[in-house]
């Protein structure tokens, strides 16, 4: 028994003090430092696989593919929306590190995507320079992302706040009388008689998972990485815009490793708080409280720092 409660221990015993040397012992500058200077020099080799595979060298494909995946490596270390809003989000909502895991690949993916879409569009059909095409990455779609952020980050606070609402008017004294209550004809979710009256909580959770899902992919790919941009812009004039588009996805296959490293840490992180405190609480009705005001504090810390990125920009 000693055994399994150091092991349940364990996650939170790994990633507490990880989280402390990150934000109160200079971690974070210390990794956006190393981050800058690895896209730097991420970028330089770029230009160079992109050289040489326009002269044909061999094995230029395949080193322009590794470059492009650690520029996306580098790219997700620093400071950035998708870890923001996956790591939020998995210590805010009860769900699956593997599900979380393929939200954050998909949305990487759907990022690559919207850099292939505005570079054709911009470029291909509109005639942008690359300067228009970067300033309305940087600027706008960037401040769309962030309010997007900003809206799931309240979405989750506001379901937080229902569920701590719902806890509390479960737990509140109720009146009771002795008269029973009759009826001849009672109908169900699922009472046979031909046709639904109300949908299961299976069908209203189905909902709300596609809705989130939706949401967290939206919110990070509708600002695309300015490398990829850069990627794409530099391979449509050298006339290798294949190779541009296949890197880009690479790229976006770097970003989508660190961002999923966010969400099984940030699952196993709730996973294993949540054990602690429902441990330590008398009932579970308290225990609900906690999940709720976990999910209340961590859309609300989301939703306002989203908001600050966004006054940023704008």
């Amino acid at each position: 028994m000693r055994a399994a409660g150091l092991i349940r221990w364990l996650p939170l015993a790994l990633i507490l003090p990880v989280v402390i040397w990150l934000w109160w012992g200079g971690g974070m500058t210390q990794i956006e430092a190393w981050a800058a200077a690895g896209q730097r020099d991420a970028q330089n080799a770029l230009a160079r696989t992109l050289r040489a595979l326009r002269t044909g060298e061999p094995g230029a494909l395949a080193g322009l593919m590794g470059v492009a995946f650690l520029y996306g490596l580098f790219h997700a270390a620093g400071p950035g929306h998708g870890k923001l809003l996956i790591g939020g989000y998995g210590m805010g909502r009860p769900v699956a590190a593997t599900r979380l895991a393929g939200l954050a690949l998909l949305s990487s993916l759907a990022q690559s995507a919207t850099a292939v879409l505005l570079v054709l569009a911009g470029i291909g059909l509109l005639g942008w320079t690359r300067d228009r095409v970067t300033g309305l990455a940087d600027t706008t779609l960037t401040a769309i992302s962030y309010l997007a952020i900003a809206g799931v980050g309240a979405w989750l606070a506001l379901r937080g706040l229902r569920a701590l609402t719902r806890s509390r008017a479960a737990h509140a004294p109720h009146h009771h009388h002795d008269h029973d209550h009759h009826h001849d004809h009672a109908h169900g979710p699922d009472c046979g008689c031909g046709h639904a009256h109300a949908p299961t909580p299976e069908d209203a959770a189905r909902v709300h998972s596609l809705r989130d899902a939706l949401a967290l992919i939206g919110a990070i790919a509708v600002r695309p990485c300015t490398g990829a941009l850069f990627l794409l812009i530099i391979s449509w004039r050298m006339d290798i815009l294949p190779a541009g588009i296949a890197g880009t996805f690479a790229m976006g296959l770097g970003t989508a490793s660190i961002t999923i490293l966010a969400a099984f840490a940030a699952v196993t992180l709730r996973r294993s708080s949540l054990d602690r405190i429902g441990q330590a609480l008398p009932d579970a009705t308290q225990a609900a409280r906690a999940a709720a005001l976990t999910e209340l504090a961590f859309g609300a810390l989301i939703c306002a720092i989203a908001v600050s990125l966004a006054l940023r920009v704008l």
